[in-house]
């Protein structure tokens, strides 16, 4: 069994040795995520046209760099997909240099942004938004796998099928040893023993034979060369903090540790910066092998990261040639039953469908199809955040009231001299748009009183309808008397009223 650290305490290195049962748990938990980052990293390496090298080592400097600066222990950062799409267009067209320099310019600016605080604007995204990522997530992994499943040889499936079966079964016998790993090593042995002819490691590309080294990128340093990588390096920055800092959010969950958003959106920067020091293609968090390293393998610390990075650079230079028999369908398994692990089930359960309002679900719904559709994360949390803003001003604005209060105070001949409205809620873009059509301004009495003690101002727009409405009686010989503000809503009022334009 694998301890269980108190709530709101974030295991370190140290707590990676505090019994002989954690140590190998994050030992074999680093192992296990070395395997399955090799072909990942081989993929990725070719959807941004480079050499499957540039890769591999992008994924040991990420996971290592970040093993100590990261801000969330036991998470794992390498060469992913989302940053490989965006980096794409400046290899086809400028070459590797101006990857490289891509790179490292993304890196100085995610410590910037970091230390800016962008990390506190996770507070913004909604629950609704989180479970939508973590649903696409689940998706994008397991549609990530179904080009190894066709047009392959038969023996794939009966191996997929095993491999899955022993991730299921074998954690009820032990779980002194990762399932993941039990099913890659067993499936490897099989096959190579009976010799059967499945697609492998090695057929994804051909694996490095020696260590990375100290790379400058052979770009001028003019304002030309600034203006061709600027827009790509802002693009990989934004993407790689967006996913990284979903993704700890998600492990926080997991793990119930809080973990320092701000040190691990910097610590990507740093991360980057290494990895194109050393030729890398940069990366960020990866959601498929951090379930496997905290969910599959139950890995906690520091250690287990570390590992990952070390591990893989082993694997691929000094073992390459046993790495390249490891049979694609074992590492298939694998992210399979990582997809079925990381998708919220609850989530989409009949009877929470039933529950859950429709504008909590339409926002999920929307993270999800944006994500699944553009294949980039960061789209897809954007489109979530903007639903949910408009599903949440929506409402609000409809818990807006305004009413005729029923006194009305009459001069000494009986006529009605002032008229009284009362407003109740929160006053903002939304709610305050249609608030100029609620009043009688052509047979209410020479004086309004609008009475605004139970509502609030939040915005120019309200104060510049307010302005139109006592433009509009105004026009008609009568006067507007706004009342029962205080604090932060009368200084707005008084600031901004008569200074926006209102009636133009």
């Amino acid at each position: 069994m694998n301890e269980q650290y108190p709530t709101g305490v974030v295991p370190s290195f140290r707590a990676a040795f505090s019994s002989p049962a954690r140590l190998r748990t994050e030992v074999l938990a680093g192992l296990v995520v070395a395997l399955a980052l090799i072909p990942e990293a081989i993929s990725f390496s070719i959807l941004a046209g480079v050499d499957p090298r540039v890769g591999l080592f992008a994924s040991f400097t990420m996971a290592v760099t970040i093993a100590f600066t990261g801000g969330r222990p036991a998470m794992i950062s390498a060469a992913t997909g989302a940053i490989a799409l965006v980096v794409a267009p400046v290899v086809a067209d400028h070459g590797l240099d101006y990857l490289i320099a891509t790179v490292l310019l993304a890196g100085v600016m995610q410590i910037l942004l970091s230390l800016a605080g962008v990390a506190r604007l996770m507070r913004f995204i909604p629950r609704s938004v989180m479970v939508g990522f973590v649903n696409a997530l689940a998706i994008l992994i397991f549609m990530a796998q179904i080009p190894h499943l066709v047009g392959v040889p038969w023996l794939v499936y009966p191996l997929v099928a095993v491999g899955i079966a022993v991730m299921v079964f074998f954690p009820r016998l032990t779980t002194v040893i990762p399932a993941p790993l039990i099913a890659i090593v067993a499936i490897t042995i099989v096959v190579v023993s009976v010799g059967w002819s499945v697609p492998n490691v090695r057929d994804q590309g051909e694996l490095p034979a020696s260590l990375p080294t100290l790379l400058l990128p052979d770009v001028p340093i003019t304002v030309e060369t600034l203006q061709i990588i600027a827009p790509f390096a802002l693009a990989m920055a934004l993407v790689g903090l967006m996913e990284s800092l979903m993704t700890a959010k998600l492990v926080d969950d997991i793990t119930e540790t809080h973990s320092d958003k701000t040190r691990e959106g910097w610590g990507q920067g740093v991360a980057n910066l290494v990895t194109g020091f050393f030729g890398g293609m940069g990366g960020c968090a990866m959601i498929g092998q951090t379930m496997i390293n905290v969910k599959a393998s139950g890995a906690r610390t520091r250690l287990s990261t570390l590992l990952a990075g070390v591990f893989l650079l082993i694997l691929v230079v000094a073992l390459g040639d046993i790495v390249g028999l490891i049979p694609m369908a074992a590492l298939v398994a694998v992210m399979i039953m990582v997809s079925v692990g990381t998708m919220d089930w609850h989530s989409v359960h009949p009877r929470t469908l039933r529950l859950m309002p429709l504008s909590e679900t339409l926002v999920m719904v929307a993270t999800v199809a944006a994500t699944v559709w553009t294949h980039n994360l960061a789209i897809g949390v954007i489109l979530g955040v903007v639903t949910a803003m408009i599903m949440f001003a929506r409402r609000v604005a409809h818990m807006t009231t305004i009413e005729k209060v029923a006194e009305l105070d009459t001069d000494h001949d009986g006529a009605v001299d002032t008229r009284t409205y009362r407003v109740t809620g929160e006053l903002f873009w939304a709610s305050s748009n249609d608030l100029v059509y609620q009043f009688d301004y052509a047979d209410d009495p020479e004086h309004v009183v609008l009475d605004l003690t139970d509502a609030d101002i939040w915005d120019a727009s309200t104060v510049a309808t307010l302005d139109a409405v006592q433009q509009k009686y105004a026009a008609k010989g009568k006067t507007l008397s706004v009342i029962g503000l205080d604090g932060a809503s009368q200084e707005r009022l008084d600031m901004l009223s008569g200074r926006l334009g209102a009636g133009h």
